[in-house]
């Protein structure tokens, strides 16, 4: 009986399985390595530490590219030189199209180069910034679902037998697992976000009276807020400070989020400390802005702060940079020409007091001023102008805060609100005897 004579396997189709069983091996790995670390900043030196061992490379880097600037920028780098990462990511950048990694981002093709100084792609700078020599690289575009990630690059290889698909299609696999991890990070942040501004936003709103109103004998006052975002810089209080006398306070913090809804609530915390017992408004501002002296780089806050004699209607009025009071009288309603100084927390200031009589049916409008700069779709703003002809030709009107949001957000239209809308009333009812 003949036996069929067994198949030779000739010496390159060895060596061709012999990569391919490597290529699968590398494969296996990478995927294990891949899923052994979701954060972003595990994940990278990882992989790009391993590519630096199995090319026998002097070093690796991935760029990202940034979709707002249009330009590449190191994330990570390892090398000999452990402050080569930070010396890259604090001085270079790349346009789309400069040096290597900018050509293979924008064409998002892969490049082998032998002779880098003699590409007249290469890029110089990056070496200059660091020491480093460049004598050859492979550069591999990351591309993900949404489209150009970044950049891989291997820079000073040793290792000839490379197989620069297996090296494509690892960096395929690298850059849908960098694009989870960014997912993942994103996520992370935005419910942690999330979570910070709702604890905020409770301890803004505790920091604010019970119930937007309250009346002492002949005078109310009442007041509306509307944040731009979850935690806005608007404040508000109602206080009475001495018997017969009812503080009213309006203000704007600078700047938004989580540190504006803190330094609003030690803005009123000390303020109610420091107004008790205390009748002269420009004091109270004064000692005030004494106790906001250390407050955080940048910091401060425009406020109006107003006391009412409830018996007699009289009124005295401190400013510290924010915007006039509106007399609503018979005709025509007026801001208030009080003497301002600096918002409180900028420097030293003695605040003075300006006195003022209500009579029986005028009212006090404090507002900030994302009131009159809202903006409509054409990028206009409302104007001061424009909110005291609306309160002038609704100045009868009981609901005349109510009038002035509506026409704000009639203006504004589909705009997103930029900035806090706060106003409040002070409102004398009843005849009084003089002061």
């Amino acid at each position: 009986m003949q036996t069929e004579p067994m198949a030779t396997i000739s010496e390159r189709e060895l060596a061709t399985l012999r990569k391919r069983l490597e290529a699968l091996e590398t494969m296996s790995e990478l995927s294990s390595l891949l899923s052994s670390a979701i954060e972003l900043d595990e994940l990278m030196p990882l992989v790009i530490d391993r590519a630096k061992q199995d090319m026998d490379a002097e070093a690796c880097s991935i760029l990202f590219y940034n979709r707002e600037t249009n330009k590449l920028e190191f994330e990570v780098a390892i090398c000999a030189e452990d402050d080569t990462c930070n010396v890259l990511k604090k001085t270079i950048s790349l346009d789309m199209g400069q040096g290597i990694a900018g050509w293979v981002a924008e064409q998002q093709k892969t490049l082998v180069i032998t002779d880098a100084r003699s590409d007249p792609r290469f890029f110089q700078g990056a070496d200059a910034a660091t020491g480093f020599v460049t004598r050859n690289m492979i550069a591999v575009p990351l591309i993900g679902r949404s489209g150009l990630i970044g950049v891989a690059e291997i820079i000073n290889f040793n290792r000839q037998d490379y197989d620069i698909e297996l090296i494509e299609q690892l960096c395929r696999q690298f850059s849908i697992s960098i694009e989870n991890a960014i997912y993942h990070r994103d996520a992370i942040k935005r419910e942690r976000l999330k979570q910070e501004l709702e604890i905020a936003a409770t301890v803004q709103q505790s920091f604010l009276p019970a119930t937007p109103s309250c009346s002492r004998n002949a005078v109310s006052v009442s007041a509306f807020s509307r944040p731009a975002a979850q935690v806005g810089g608007d404040l508000y209080d109602f206080i009475e400070p001495v018997d017969g006398m009812l503080g009213l306070l309006i203000g704007d913090v600078s700047g938004k989020g989580i540190s504006a809804a803190l330094f609003m609530a030690k803005v009123i915390s000390d303020f109610r400390f420091l107004a008790r017992g205390e009748r002269s408004p420009g004091t109270v501002l004064s000692r005030l802005n004494a106790s906001l002296t250390n407050a955080p780089r940048g910091m401060f806050v425009t406020v109006m702060y107003a006391v009412v004699n409830t018996g007699t209607g009289g009124v005295t009025l401190a400013c510290a940079g924010h915007p006039p009071a509106i007399h609503v009288a018979e005709s025509p309603a007026r801001a208030l020409a009080v003497p301002s100084g600096p918002p409180l927390g900028i420097m030293d200031f003695t605040y003075p007091d300006t006195p003022l009589s209500l009579h029986p049916g005028e009212r006090l409008l404090f507002v900030t001023d994302g009131v009159f700069e809202a903006k409509n779709p054409q990028g206009e703003r409302w104007g001061y102008e424009t909110m005291l002809a609306v309160i002038e030709q609704n100045s009868r009107q009981p609901d005349l805060m109510k009038i002035i949001v509506d026409a704000v957000d009639l203006f504004a239209a589909s705009s997103p609100q930029a900035d806090d809308i706060t106003l409040v009333e002070m409102h004398l009812h009843a005849p009084h005897s003089g002061e």
